[in-house]
């Protein structure tokens, strides 16, 4: 079977009778083709696996700043200077009591994020308690962000309730060198397929808008799918002063739009979910919605700066999607 010759609506119809794009395809043509034929195109892909459901999750900062890994992008790094918070662990209290308050207001998953390399030793038993508290208090599904970390670590969150770990790939392997050095995308691979080997869902995106091509991401939606990866967030740079990629040229919104629905095309079942700089896209993402995004991280804070719990909730409301539970 082959994609040769076939225009982008007729290569959606094939992904929905259960072909699989893959390296060995030309995918040129997801670059080339008129992005409105490609937005509706990825919405049928969507429709079919997705239904017309969109799942909301949010993030606690539970650690931030003084991170040691020298990534480009990042307000949290050690080695820039950024006007980034900067706190150790947060008291158990506020974490659960901000995990209620997400639930109350429509979240479906949350999860705890802390800066630096990995969490360890006490902050990483501080993690576990509050996953004991929230599993008990309340019905979100618990995801977590902690870096590196070991098989032994992922063992223990799965025993207090943690579903799901999030460990971003970034960008493609041959552009992540020129993103990061302190830590290697092996080693990014190899955490992932750890989390996998503990019996946990991964999810795993990136940030577009680094210097990278179409080219690099598309070999990135390919990685992932290689990977069998099943929440995919897609961020947009949103350059960040005091960060080496504070003058970056923001990318355009047709550029962001045509990237979401690259993903969607390569990893059909998967959540594609917006995260940072929603507000390059048109209505705050509302097209994205129905063009392949089938989820979101949202709530007011640094990631995702001008939406709410409540503003996302209104735009599905007016799209005719379903929060999903």
């Amino acid at each position: 079977m082959s994609i040769v010759g076939l225009n982008v609506m007729e290569i959606a119809e094939k992904i929905i009778d259960g072909y699989r794009l893959s390296r060995k395809d030309d995918l040129s043509i997801l670059i080339t083709a008129p992005l409105e034929d490609l937005e509706k195109a990825a919405g049928k892909i969507q429709e079919k696996y997705r239904q017309n459901t969109v799942e909301l999750c949010t993030i606690i900062n539970g650690k931030s700043g003084r991170c040691p890994e020298n990534c480009k992008y990042c307000a949290q790094s050690a080695h820039h200077k950024t006007a980034c918070d900067v706190y150790d662990f947060l008291p158990k209290d506020q974490i659960v009591a901000e995990a209620q308050a997400n639930e109350a207001a429509g979240v479906n998953r949350c999860a705890i994020v802390t800066a630096g390399r990995s969490l360890t030793g006490a902050d990483f038993e501080k993690a576990l308690e509050c996953y004991k508290e929230m599993r008990a208090t309340t019905k979100l599904g618990l995801c977590a962000s902690m870096g590196l970390i070991t098989p032994e670590q992922f063992q223990r969150l799965k025993a207090v309730g943690v579903t799901r770990y999030h460990n971003n790939i970034e960008t493609s392997r041959r552009n992540f060198p020129n993103i990061c050095t302190t830590h290697t995308f092996d080693q990014k691979i190899a955490t992932i397929k750890a989390a996998q080997a503990a019996g946990l869902t991964v999810c795993s995106g990136g940030i577009l808008g680094m210097g990278e091509t179409f080219e690099d991401r598309i070999d990135m939606a390919l990685e992932l799918s290689e990977l069998g990866i099943k929440s995919i967030p897609i961020n947009f740079l949103i350059p960040i002063p005091g960060t080496p990629l504070e003058n970056q040229e923001q990318i355009s919104s047709d550029d962001a739009m045509r990237s979401i629905a690259i993903f969607r095309f390569i990893n059909p079942e998967a959540n594609v979910r917006l995260a940072a700089g929603r507000k390059v896209l048109p209505g705050f993402g509302s097209l994205a919605f129905k063009s392949g995004a089938s989820a979101t991280i949202t709530g007011d804070m640094l990631t995702t700066s001008g939406t709410t719990i409540k503003g996302d909730l209104e735009i599905l409301a007016q799209n005719g999607q379903i929060n999903k539970k």
